[in-house]
């Protein structure tokens, strides 16, 4: 008589809201296995009664041909002897809490199959801007809570009708419990409006918004993780109007195109780049630009343009509409945070979008667009946020016991890392946190990641600059809350962060760490910038370093690092002629004199 095991199956890693249970069924099925699977806040859980030979085809094949976004971290079988249930199948059921050590996945570009939906006019979802399955759409933006089920998310208010509703329940359509799943009949909706909010009465709101675009006019398009300005790439006096009413007088803009074929009219894209434009993150990235074939109001004195593709239905749907280019810059006041609420946006970019692009979904979470270039044959991020955060790193060898542990991150380019038993979670870009409404969205962020994750800060981590906001949070929060405060030189951080991104041990040997980044306190209280130090997690030793100088308007170097080049031209009597023209030289010279 064969022997009946009782097995509890526990697989961490990104394995909710991805079509990761109706995997497992499907497998289950096959097999002629009894019993479930689940959502609980650790990851999924299986509970299997079967042959230990069915057992051993069971759990290999979990590991292989994983839906598009699932990632197994771990998987953990135990004996389930004292489970007395009798089952007579193997079914999905009801999500339960616990202990949270899941990944909060973030948000993922629209998928081909669902490209194909909204492009079939047979299809109940053509032209529908909000469609998505699991293997597509947004997660992170629109979560609350975990488990990642509906009721956790802003599509809690949108009651699915019965076509959808049946899709959510059947384990053998891509959309089970894909928590945005909607349509035209249920699911959110667009509204277009002049700068006073009113709407403007069309049949067809995407042609209409590709209409005016083509007329010249700049949109705010409320995306997955916030609002957009767009206008026409090809467009010289609406760039020109951007930039004035964004006070944005250079900085470059990004580009949305069709598809890769189009971007090659604009830049050179290799295979490596190829694939970084038609990633699930679908970020923005960096290319060589092929001459001038576009306005040079993009990115004036710039040899790259950043371009992305279509990450949304509704993207995908516009830029079909325009077969054009398209600007794509955040949809915010110079220095604040991207918008993401209907009402702020009617309020605040009045004065500077023509017309409005709404939708009725709620973005829970602000996330910007990621920024990635190819540098020496390999990709890196540039910009941390829409595709890639929450990211999920492992903890190296010895950091077993540091859950707990919050580091704020600098001042400018916020981003902030949390680590729990298992991972280190690091956050979304933030921005700079000299304005309060970034410094608010700082804070709100830091405790929404305490929340999805359920981890008690214990010890908290700051720069060594007292002065720095993000310093300021720490020394605030380790006093209200008594915890211990850690500081730590800001270029010792830049090097032990590569050595955490490479897996290296907690007491490994010393490294010889070169750090290029600008200004932070040194232990001997004066500005350092351009070290070389030699460095382990612990400690670190400054072996050579640039020469102090002057800091031509202090903090502004950071901004400006040509004012530091300056300094150094004068000193050792180099020629300035050709390499600062049009800056404040003169006065410079009366400051150093």
């Amino acid at each position: 008589m064969s022997i009946i095991l009782s097995k509890k199956i526990k697989i961490s890693g990104a394995v909710q809201g991805v079509g990761f249970r109706p995997f497992v069924y499907k497998i289950a099925t096959m097999l002629d296995l009894f019993g479930e699977v689940y959502n609980d806040s650790s990851g999924v859980i299986i509970l299997v009664k079967c042959e230990q030979n069915t057992l051993n085809k069971f759990l290999p094949l979990l590991q292989n041909s994983l839906p598009p976004l699932a990632k197994i971290t771990s998987v953990e079988v135990q004996d389930n002897n004292h489970d007395t249930q009798d089952y007579s199948n193997f079914k999905i059921t009801a999500s339960r809490a616990g202990q949270v050590s899941t990944i909060v996945l973030p948000d993922a570009c629209v998928c081909q199959a669902c490209i194909d939906d909204i492009s079939d006019k047979t299809n109940r979802r053509y032209g529908y801007a909000f469609t998505n399955c699991t293997h597509c759409g947004p997660r992170f933006s629109i979560i609350k809570a975990i488990p990642y089920d509906r009721q956790s998310t802003s599509m809690s208010v949108f009651k699915m009708c019965k076509k959808c509703e049946k899709e959510y329940q059947d384990p053998l359509d891509r959309r089970f419990h894909a928590q945005p799943n909607a349509c035209s009949d249920c699911g959110p909706q667009l509204q277009l409006t002049n700068i006073a909010g009113k709407n403007i009465n069309t049949d067809n709101i995407i042609k209409k918004a590709a209409s005016l675009l083509k007329q010249g006019k700049i949109v705010a398009i409320k995306g997955i993780g916030g609002f957009h300005l767009a206008c026409l790439a090809s467009c010289d006096s609406a760039l020109i109007t951007l930039r004035k009413r964004k006070y944005r007088p250079k900085k470059p803009f990004a580009l949305m195109a069709k598809d890769v074929s189009m971007v090659r009219e604009y830049c050179t894209v290799s295979e490596k780049e190829k694939l970084l434009l038609t990633d699930k993150a679908s970020p923005i990235v960096l290319l060589s630009k092929i001459g001038d074939l576009l306005s040079k109001q993009i990115a004036p004195s710039q040899n790259n343009l950043g371009f992305m593709l279509p990450y949304s239905p509704l993207h995908y749907l516009l830029s079909q509409a325009l077969n054009a280019p398209l600007v794509l810059t955040s949809g915010n006041k110079s220095h604040q945070p991207q918008i993401i609420d209907n009402q702020q946006a009617i309020n605040e970019l009045g004065g500077v979008a023509d017309y409005l692009l709404l939708h009725n979904r709620d973005i829970i979470n602000r996330v910007d667009d990621s920024v990635v270039q190819i540098v020496a044959n390999k990709p890196r991020i540039i910009r941390h946020a829409r595709g890639y955060a929450p990211t999920v790193l492992p903890l190296p060898k010895g950091f077993e016991n540091s859950s707990g542990i919050l580091a704020v991150g600098a001042e400018l380019k916020n981003t902030f890392c949390l680590l729990t038993k298992t991972q280190a979670i690091i956050s979304q870009h933030i921005g700079d946190l000299k304005t309060l409404e970034n410094y608010q969205d700082f804070q709100k962020n830091i405790s929404l990641y305490q929340q999805l994750y359920e981890v008690d800060i214990k010890k908290i981590v700051c720069d060594f600059h007292p002065d720095y906001l993000s310093s300021k949070y720490a020394q605030s929060y380790a006093q209200n809350n008594n915890i211990e405060l850690q500081t730590v030189q800001h270029h010792h951080a830049h090097i032990t962060s590569c050595l955490f991104e490479y897996q290296k041990p907690i007491n490994c040997n010393n490294v010889l760490g070169i750090a290029w980044d600008g200004v932070g306190l040194g232990k001997d209280e004066n500005l350092w910038g351009g070290e070389f130090l030699l460095a382990n997690y612990s400690s670190f030793k400054r072996v050579a370093q640039f020469e102090y100088m002057p800091m031509l308007g202090g903090d502004k170097v950071t901004l400006e690092p040509w004012r530091m080049a300056y300094v150094y031209f004068k000193k050792y009597k180099i020629n300035t002629d050709k390499w600062f023209v049009d800056k404040p030289t003169s006065f410079f010279d009366k400051l150093l004199n």
